[in-house]
């Protein structure tokens, strides 16, 4: 019997969300198979097995936090038996007796999670030779299986049907048919029985504040159905309305963690520590316009997707030439400012999980086309939510591209390790000046934030219009 225990999958994450369960009690794996998906603060990340073998149960459900180093799942043999059937009795399984001589290779020794590369899953072998690490069996020895503690007993126990657990959280938004399980498992209900309800039932009864103790289910095998819930809400049932709450049927609660947690922390971090300065200017993009039609239909550019945003970061890294200040940052620590003659592009991109920084590395290399086929790239990773924690760290510049929403513009925050965000607004057809006459135009308005600890308003400015120069007119390029 093994324990897979939660690894520290990088950035110094000190805890993760089980997000999806990929395997069951009972299932089959192998080495490198895809047992879970967790959240971290940063992104999602799917982890591979580190044991071949038989799932012998799951150790915490979906949707709770766990620190990194915590049991997550129990993966054993045929020899390991089945997880025991009665809570009540948490004792650890008989060995069988250990013959004089063994008759078949000894098990192999546990692989300890600190060895388990997660980033270099080809290095693992086969199941029939190699462990994760690449370490031949055969080199460590027989070595006898650890006897089980009670506690891992207990803990695998909470989740098979029969067995007394402590309450299970489950966010579940999906109403189809679900596993049922106990509604409260600390204290039966009356006559011995234990109340069952499916995960999005026991949702809708915690934000309605039903109690499902004191609900008699109308589903199969007693199960408590919605419309008993519902029934109970509106029909006289009890109904507990949870603390701080002055109508249980308008409001409700949504924890702060993963992804929404880190960057609302980041943003109060920069906001307090980086004074903010944002200034603004509105530009004719109608040639910025013409140039993306004509790049559309441009051989080179057909597998790829051609939008504004590709010329407006180019501009970005053009007019950087002329004011580097942009690109650098304010250490506090040491007082110092550091300029950097690289530029990774941060693109601010809205994902059901919450607001994330991917970077583009060394994007002012790229020529038009690769940077057009990597932000198209990153754009997609990130909405997909597969943005592995690295390519959200060491960005130099942010682009936030509101526009996409209708927004004109905004004051945008700066991301923490930079110095510089800019802020591309909507595009629309309004009145304009050419030559002393009103001619409908394509407008837009850029707002860049600094930090005005060592950017000056010059510097701001200068780099605002070159950027805002170059949209108006993109031949104005040549000139970089």
């Amino acid at each position: 019997m093994a324990e897979f225990k939660l690894p520290d999958v990088g950035e110094g994450l000190t805890e993760a969300e089980i997000v999806t369960w990929k395997v069951k009690a009972g299932d089959t794996v192998v080495i490198n198979q895809v047992i879970v998906e967790i959240e971290t603060a940063k992104s999602l990340v799917e982890l591979p097995s580190p044991y071949a073998g038989i799932v012998q149960g799951l150790l915490v459900p979906e949707g709770e936090t766990v620190a990194v180093g915590t049991p997550i799942i129990a993966i054993g043999d045929a020899l390991d038996g089945p997880m025991p059937e009665e809570p009540g009795r948490p004792a650890e399984p008989a060995e069988p007796a250990e013959p004089a001589e063994p008759a078949e290779p000894a098990e192999p020794a546990e692989i300890r999670s600190a060895d388990i590369d997660l980033s270099n899953p080809a290095a693992s072998g086969s199941a029939e030779g190699e462990s994760l690490v690449g370490r031949m069996k055969a080199d460590r020895g027989a070595e006898r299986r650890a006897r089980r503690p009670a506690a891992a007993l207990q803990t695998q126990a909470a989740f098979e049907p029969t067995g007394s657990a402590a309450p299970v959280e489950l966010d579940e938004e999906d109403e189809s048919d679900g596993p049922v399980v106990p509604a409260t498992a600390a204290a039966p209900a009356a006559g011995g029985v234990r109340v069952l309800a499916k995960p999005p039932v026991r949702k809708l009864a915690k934000h309605l504040g039903v109690d499902l103790t004191s609900l008699t289910g109308t589903g199969p095998n007693g199960t408590v159905s919605r419309e008993d819930v519902e029934a109970a809400q509106g029909g006289g049932a009890e109904v507990v309305v949870p603390t701080g709450s002055t109508d249980a049927g308008r409001e409700w609660r949504e924890p702060i963690k993963g992804v929404r947690k880190m960057m609302g922390q980041a943003m109060v971090d920069s906001a307090f520590s980086a004074p903010h300065v944002t200034e603004w200017v509105t530009v004719d993009a109608t040639r910025t316009m013409e140039f993306v039609e004509r790049l559309r239909g441009n051989r080179d550019f057909r597998d790829v997707k051609v939008s504004p945003l590709l010329v407006l970061a180019r501009a970005a890294m053009l007019a950087m030439r002329r004011t580097p200040e942009i690109n650098s940052w304010w250490d506090d620590a040491a007082q110092e400012v550091v300029y950097k003659r690289y530029v990774n592009l941060g693109i601010a991109t809205a994902t059901p999980r919450g607001l994330v920084v991917p970077n583009v590395e060394n994007a002012e290399s790229m020529s038009l086309l690769e940077l057009a086929g990597a932000l198209n790239e990153l754009v997609e990773v990130a909405r997909s939510g597969k943005t592995q924690p690295a390519q959200m760290s060491g960005g130099t510049f942010t682009i936030t591209n509101v526009g996409v929403f209708g927004v004109d513009s905004g004051t945008p925050i700066i991301n923490p390790g930079e110095s510089a965000i800019l802020a591309f607004g909507a595009i629309k057809k309004q009145p304009w000046v050419v030559d002393d006459q009103i001619v409908v135009r394509r407008v837009t308005t850029l707002a860049l934030s600094f930090d005005h600890r060592h950017i000056d308003g010059e510097k701001g400015s200068q780099f605002l219009s070159d950027v805002a120069g170059i949209i108006e007119d993109p031949a104005s390029a040549l000139l970089f």
